[in-house]
């Protein structure tokens, strides 16, 4: 089993912050490969998928961010998964808007979910880091995050967890360079 976790906020209030966009991303997965229903587990909203022969469980925390790893450490630890099965889709503000990164491991770039993720299962697990972009100034990062994705990002939004979606079966399968190529391919402006 493969455990896939969106970082974000739980709450109508947070659904379009930009912090969310990882809630985001594993909603889309769900929909596209027909998840069971989500139910309450782990301090999350869980629900099982199969991504090609893969069995997996998507996690929305909902601890708030800076709690996080609670959630991921208790599912981690039922289910004895591996860190290098576990996927964690975030926000990421040094990479532009509508790009995308996969890394395994490294720092956690003030990122307060992954410190609470790397702080109780340890620091080796894959990241998405989903790119929304930075305000510019270090001031402005707390209203940044928490603000909302504006009317006119909403198409690249939608685009890139989408893209997400339908490549998902590849990250599963372990081809995280494969699966990075191919959300870019299909975030690129039409020329």
């Amino acid at each position: 089993m493969l455990l896939f976790v969106g970082l974000g906020n739980p709450g109508a209030k947070y659904a379009g912050n930009r912090h969310n966009i990882g809630f985001m991303a594993v909603d889309a997965i769900a929909r596209r490969h027909g998840a069971e229903p989500w139910r309450s587990r782990f301090q999350s909203q869980a629900a099982n998928v199969m991504l090609g022969d893969a069995r997996v469980l998507l996690l929305k925390p909902q601890t708030y961010m800076n709690e996080s790893g609670r959630a991921v450490a208790e599912a981690v630890r039922f289910f004895r998964i591996p860190l290098q099965d576990v996927v964690v889709f975030h926000d990421e503000l040094d990479l532009a808007p509508g790009r995308l990164r996969v890394k395994t491991g490294g720092g956690n770039a003030g990122h307060n979910g992954l410190r609470s993720i790397t702080s109780l299962v340890g620091n080796d697990y894959r990241r998405v880091r989903m790119g929304i972009g930075h305000p510019g100034h270090k001031d402005a990062v707390h209203a940044w995050v928490l603000g909302d994705f504006a009317k006119a990002e909403r198409p690249w939004v939608e685009r890139l967890c989408d893209a997400a979606a339908d490549a998902a079966p590849l990250l599963a399968q372990g081809d995280d360079a494969g699966f990075a190529n191919r959300v870019h391919l299909a975030c690129q402006d039409p020329a």
